[in-house]
């Protein structure tokens, strides 16, 4: 604390965990017991062992029916079997340490009502002037000491419950984890990776407010039956007046809770949608920008939440009327119990004693009834969470068994895909070869068991290593990624290292291996991204290599330098056994065996000069195009193989520049804060520290040791959004809520010295009138509560929308290297947790702070009223208090950042995971990312554990002040017993008591509200980020039409990516007139990709300019400029939706249009065989579309828009020779009359162009037609020989 108060708490300053409370020690009892109870309601499993006569699904041709047919077998067989109880695991797990709780709580309950009795005796002795002075200063240290003890075991027990709740926290985040890593792909289409998420923040967390709470279910009802036990004694059978009002209340608290439950439900399900829109909008963000589609997604989003809204706002009225209702009862109790009791029999007299007891009495009930409905509420939200984490649980796990890893026939592997049977003798090269989506990746993936199998048996021999189509990179430096948890052997790397072709990127990287490579490896071209994922699996060492298609991201001479060092005959991997997927011809004279795939059958299969001799399908294809690469190949490999491959690489650590970074799918929060050790001087290793880490606000200036506080100026934000009038209203409404019952109190104590005559009192008709109508006036504040909340609630709604509308608005302007820096994680735990709290959280916790803060101040007014000798103690007090509360405050509002920023590693690590579990599960890699995921959670319980810890420590110390103000209010009574009325001391020191409590929820409020008010500041933070150029600039539109010609001119064009960094376009003069096609080439790193980025003015130009139909590209809007152009990225991007939202999501379209642009994509028939044909739904990344079907909605993308100038970025590298062909064939037919763009791995596509530019180094170095350039013998000769064209 002591540290905390000096300068803001560090990460470094916190102590480690608790053994018993670490992940290691936690989550395995939790999974033990859950497969124990699951293992219990199983009575014979309906679909779950996969004997190889299992009837369960085929691994059909294309992929959309798989997911249909999957959808069906999960949804029938969950009617007749009981559904394993996760509460009695989680009770059978945490329950015995938990129970201890239960006997603290009963402890504090007893000990709660020897107040009250104190009182009555304090109040007796005031009354008898007979009475020795010692009885009053007995009792008084008597109620000092009870509140003490209260105060000590109450924290006791509070201690035990927030364990349990970090505890289960940790556990339940273990259990998913460890579930997520073993679901079968059909199970995770069905929870997706927003789903995944919200189990891990949102309901995690449910639980552990829940274990603070649930002991109020029996402890409350314990607090009533008590307490009306003491009044019956002293009031007799009035009470029953009061109790009928308390009971007549609880129906109407039930029928809240229940529909509260409801708009839970559709609060949750909503915000899932959102946060699975905002994450496949953030991942895909790149081609939110080059198609100018930010404002089509801003509406989904913006549809999304007011459906959000409208959900709130009505919980908010429910929440208004439900405060109204507990506003009211204490008081109508009171009211009742006391009419009844002076009416019933003239001779009852309401003395100080009776009157004061039964309100002390009476407020301690206060407690329990207010408390249960929000107990309950929050049981309902955890049985919300119970439930869905249950589902999630449950789901189906891949079984491992369905491949055997054993050797059969000496290490031969038999296979069946359906029909598919095939042996791969040990040693062998297989290729895969077949058309886009004919079911080669899937065959992988069966022999990965990541497929469910129906029948026959898969055996492999050995390990596996696995390299899929779009390489998966973590966040981490370039040399973990290959070395990937094995040992390094420094030779072994250096070797796998050069036969990948990294050697040239390493020497580009700023710190070599250790370079930190970004977020999914957005500072990665997508060749390095591959390699790197190839580097991984040759460094693994294993038996059986599996390569998804990895040359097609890489250029030719790169490709071929890759197979003959890895993959081929003479490679590194020349003894395993290899099967390659590709779609290039080149290497196929090579191969042991060839399988060509279609329909997920095999066709064919043999060496390559036996399918030559059976003169097939196959044969036909080669004829078709391998003519000229053959003869090539037959040359080439007598020639003295030259090499000069500076292939993809980029500039240092410059977020980077193909056209699109986002992987298929789609990630969530999280943030791993790894820094690039570096060998570099301290200010080199800051420049290049490429993730920004989420930040921990430490202060303004790290000079002054100030803790902090959150500005002033972030309440003043929230009240404006909110609206000034408004919040005004709503704290003089509480004003006069809490001055109405101070007078009602205030009355009562003169009406309780009222003088008895004849054993009745005088005005008691006059007494109970004027109580009951300042009673009700409190109500009247109460009833102007509900238009208050009301008012509170609908302007409260006003202020979200204007929140989350800024910070989205705000995110999407963002340039593109905002989000080359700002990990996903950090935006989606702005959108998520942060959003949340505001809209949740905050106003209750306002409300709760305005209502201690004025019970507090009112108790002091009466004690002052009563013995005004209290105001030499009250300052003093109100002083030490105030100070521990500020000295607390600054510890833990920075315990609460850290906690707040350690969060976000978790989410980021286990998104990453999601997305790479096939690798992680094929280099069978569980273990390792499972203890990362502990040591993360970890590392986030131990910012937690010490708040924990530091609530109990300034609870204890503040009640002790509380205590004594009780304890002055009592003694100096005492003193000054003759000069009061027992009227004015009952009411003192039942006041004095309240404070305790009070002071209590005051700091615990005020502490909630600062670190709760830091989700505002955070929301607030991206709004000062930098921005892109404006969207529309209306003065500077062009016209309509432009560009008529399409004539691009390039004037001594530069761009860099970074003030800091140097320039990747040096220069460039080209003018290309409207029509042509050009070709654009050079080694990689060249500057090919940043042409286009400066074309969309995605960065803006470092000098010079480029000129469109005579326009200044610099001068329009973006919009202007990016709906006039159009670009078909490397990376394939789609969003979930029906297809024809991926194509036109502005509905500008007719049907006809869009179905002629599938025809020309050659995607009609694809889509017309799809059930919803146009809205067929795409998931997330659009997983359900194999990559190469993905590329070719793309380019139906393109086509709709028909532009003058078309931008192609490697657009084919994903798909066949021959859909490839049927590509350029329609490019050329198409746009014909459009200026084209082509940035060509591919040489062959561009042999036809009017021109091809050469550049090396961010120059052009030739420019001019392909068959002049040939004969030129230059760079272009040079990489035509490599790829095999001349």
């Amino acid at each position: 604390m002591v540290q905390g108060y000096k300068c803001p708490l560090e990460a470094t300053d916190l102590w480690s965990l608790n053994r018993e409370d670490t992940s290691n020690q936690v989550v395995p009892v939790l999974v033990k017991n859950w497969k124990k109870e699951c293992a219990k309601t199983r009575k014979q499993p309906v679909k779950i062992v996969y004997s190889p006569k299992d009837p369960a699904k085929a691994e059909g041709g294309s992929k959309g029916d798989v997911n249909e047919e999957v959808e069906a077998l999960i949804l029938k067989p969950t009617q007749r079997e009981r559904k394993p109880s996760l509460f009695k695991v989680l009770y059978k797990t945490f329950g015995p340490y938990f129970l201890m709780s239960f006997l603290f709580k009963a402890l504090h309950d007893l000990m709660m009502f020897a107040g009250p009795e104190i009182l009555k005796l304090l109040i007796n002795f005031v009354n008898d002037n007979q009475a020795p002075d010692w009885q009053g200063y007995f009792y008084t240290a008597l109620l000092f000491v009870s509140a003490c003890l209260q105060t000590l075991v109450l924290h006791q027990y509070f201690h035990i419950c927030f364990v349990s709740g970090m505890r289960i926290k940790t556990a339940v985040i273990g259990a998913i984890y460890r579930k997520a890593l073993v679901i079968t792909n059909s199970a995770r289409k069905s929870s997706t990776v927003g789903e995944i998420v919200n189990l891990m923040s949102v309901d995690a967390q449910r639980f552990m407010d829940l274990a603070t709470y649930i002991n109020m279910i029996w402890s409350a009802p314990l607090q009533v039956i008590l307490a009306l036990y003491l009044l019956w004694l002293n009031l007799g059978p009035s009470v029953f007046a009061g109790v009928a009002v308390m009971i007549l209340m609880v129906p109407l608290n039930a029928v809240m809770a229940m529909k509260t439950k409801t708009y839970q439900v559709a609060h949750m399900k909503s915000k899932d949608n959102r946060i699975k829109l905002m994450n496949e909008i953030l991942n895909g963000i790149k081609v939110l920008k080059l198609y100018a589609w930010e404002l089509a997604f801003k509406e989904k989003v913006l549809e999304i939440r007011q459906e959000e809204l409208k959900v709130l706002k009505k919980s908010a009225y429910l929440a208004a009327v439900g405060t109204f209702t507990w506003v009211c009862t204490p008081f109508l109790v009171a009211l009742s119990t006391f009419a009844v009791y002076v009416t019933v029999d003239k001779n009852n007299v309401l003395d100080a004693q009776k009157a004061f007891v039964s309100l002390a009495l009476f407020n301690i009930l206060r407690f329990p009834l207010n408390i249960l409905p929000m107990v309950i509420s929050s049981i309902v939200q955890a049985s919300v969470s119970l439930k869905r984490l249950r589902i999630f649980l449950s789901h189906e796990e891949l079984e491992p068994e369905s491949i055997v890893r054993k050797p059969i026939k000496d290490g031969e592997y038999l296979f069946s895909l359906t029909v598919i049977t095939f042996t791969v003798p040990q040693g062998a090269l297989v290729a895969v070869l077949g058309q886009v989506g004919c079911g080669k990746s899937s065959l992988l993936s069966a022999l990965l068991a990541e497929m469910d199998k129906i029948e026959g048996h898969v055996s492999i021999k050995g390990s596996v290593a696995y390299v899929p189509q779009q390489a998966w990179i973590q966040n981490a430096s370039l040399r973990e990624n290959v070395l990937f948890g094995r040992q390094p052997q420094e030779r072994f790397y250096k070797t796998v290292i050069e036969s990948c072709a990294l050697l040239p990127d390493l020497e580009i990287l700023p710190s070599g291996d250790r370079t930190e490579i970004g977020e999914k490896g957005v500072n990665l071209s997508g060749g390095q991204k591959q390699r790197v994922s190839l580097a991984r699996a040759v460094y693994c060492d294993s038996d059986v290599y599996l390569f998804d298609d990895p040359l097609s991201a890489v250029d030719a001479h790169v490709g071929k330098h890759i197979f003959e060092k890895v993959i081929g005959p003479q490679g590194i991997l020349k003894n395993k056994t290899r099967i390659l997927v590709t779609h290039s011809i080149s290497y196929l004279s090579q191969v042991d065996v060839i399988i060509v795939m279609s329909d997920g059958k095999i066709s064919e299969m043999g060496s390559h000069q036996e399918l030559l001799d059976r003169d097939g399908a196959f044969a036909e294809f080669l004829r078709t195009y391998a003519n000229a690469e053959q003869n090539m190949e037959d040359e080439g490999k007598g020639r003295e193989k030259k090499r000069c491959y500076l292939e993809l690489s980029v500039l240092p650590l410059v977020p980077r520049t193909t056209l699109s970074n986002s992987s298929s799918y789609s990630t969530e929060p999280g943030k791993h804060n790894s820094t690039a050790d570096m060998q570099k001087s301290e200010a080199q290793k800051d420049a290049w520290k490429l993730m920004e880490a989420d930040k921990a606000k430490t202060g303004q200036v790290k000079s002054k040791p100030s803790s902090c506080p959150v500005k002033l100026s972030v309440y003043w934000d929230y009240m404006k959004a909110i609206g000034l009038f408004i919040s005004f209203l709503s704290i003089f409404l509480f004003i006069c809520n809490h001055v109405a019952s101070l007078a009602s109190n205030y009355w009562l104590s003169l009406w309780t010295d009222d003088p008895v005559v004849n054993g009745t009192q005088q005005h008691t008709n006059v007494r109970l009138s004027v109580y009951g109508a300042l009673g009700i006036s409190q109500g009247e504040p109460a009833r102007s509560h509900i238009l208050r909340l009301v008012s509170f609630t609908s302007s409260w709604h006003l202020c979200f929308p204007r929140l989350h509308l800024d910070l989205l608005h705000n995110v999407l302007r963002s340039p593109m290297s905002f989000f080359e820096r700002t990990p996903s994680g950090n935006l989606v735990n702005r959108f998520s947790k942060e959003m949340d709290t505001v809209d949740s959280m905050i106003p209750q916790i306002i409300k709760m702070f305005m209502g201690s803060l004025f019970n507090v101040i009112g108790a002091c007014i009466i004690i002052l009223l009563a013995t005004p000798i209290a105001a030499i103690i009250i300052p003093p007090l109100g002083l030490i208090y105030f100070f521990v509360q500020r000295f607390y405050v600054a510890s833990s509002r920075q315990l609460k950042r850290l906690e707040s920023v350690s969060r976000s590693p978790v989410y980021s690590h286990f998104n990453e995971t999601l997305l790479g579990v096939s690798v992680i599960r094929a280099f069978e890699e569980q273990q390792r990312f499972i203890r990362q995921s502990d040591l993360k959670v970890d590392e986030n319980q131990k910012a937690y554990y010490p708040s924990i810890v530091a609530n109990r420590w300034l609870a204890v110390r503040l009640e002790c002040v509380g205590n004594c103000i009780v304890l002055f209010a009592a003694l100096f009574s005492v003193i000054s017993r003759h000069s009061l009325s027992p009227g004015l001391v009952g009411l003192s020191v039942s006041y004095s008591l309240q404070v305790t409590t009070y002071l209590n929820w005051l700091v615990r409020m005020s502490s909630e509200m600062e670190t709760n008010i830091v989700a505002v500041e955070r929301l607030k933070e991206y709004s000062e980020t930098e921005k892109e150029a404006p969207w529309c600039i209306e003065e500077a539109a062009p016209p309509t039409n432009w560009p008529q010609q399409g004539r691009v001119e390039f004037r001594d064009f530069s761009l860099r990516y970074r003030e800091d960094l140097d320039l990747v376009l040096k220069h460039v003069n080209v003018t290309i007139e409207g029509g042509e096609k050009v070709g654009i080439v050079g080694r990689t790193g060249a500057g090919k990709s940043s042409l286009t980025l400066g074309l969309f003015r995605i960065n803006e130009s470092a000098g010079g300019e480029i000129i469109i139909d005579g326009i200044n590209i610099a001068k329009i809007g973006l919009h202007h400029l990016r709906f006039k152009i159009t670009i078909i990225p490397q990376d394939p991007v789609l969003f979930s939706g029906s297809l024809r939202m991926n194509l036109d999501p502005f509905d500008q379209y007719s049907d006809e249009d869009i179905w002629t642009s599938l025809e020309l994509a050659h995607l009609k028939n694809f889509v017309s065989s799809l059930p919803d044909k146009l809205n067929h739904e795409c998931t997330e990344g659009g997983e359900n579309l194999s990559v190469g079907q993905r590329q070719l909605v793309c380019l139906a993308r393109a086509l709709l828009r028909k532009t003058k100038i078309l931008v192609l970025d490697e657009a084919t590298a994903a798909v066949d020779l021959e859909t490839d062909n049927l590509i350029q064939s329609t490019i050329r037919t198409q746009f014909d009359d459009c200026t084209v763009l082509t940035i060509a791995h591919r040489l062959n596509t561009i042999l036809d162009y009017t021109r091809v530019i050469v550049l090396d180094k961010g120059e052009i170095v030739e420019c001019d037609s392909p068959p002049v350039l040939l004969q030129k013998k230059g760079i272009f000769y040079s990489m035509a020989k490599d790829a095999g064209l001349v």
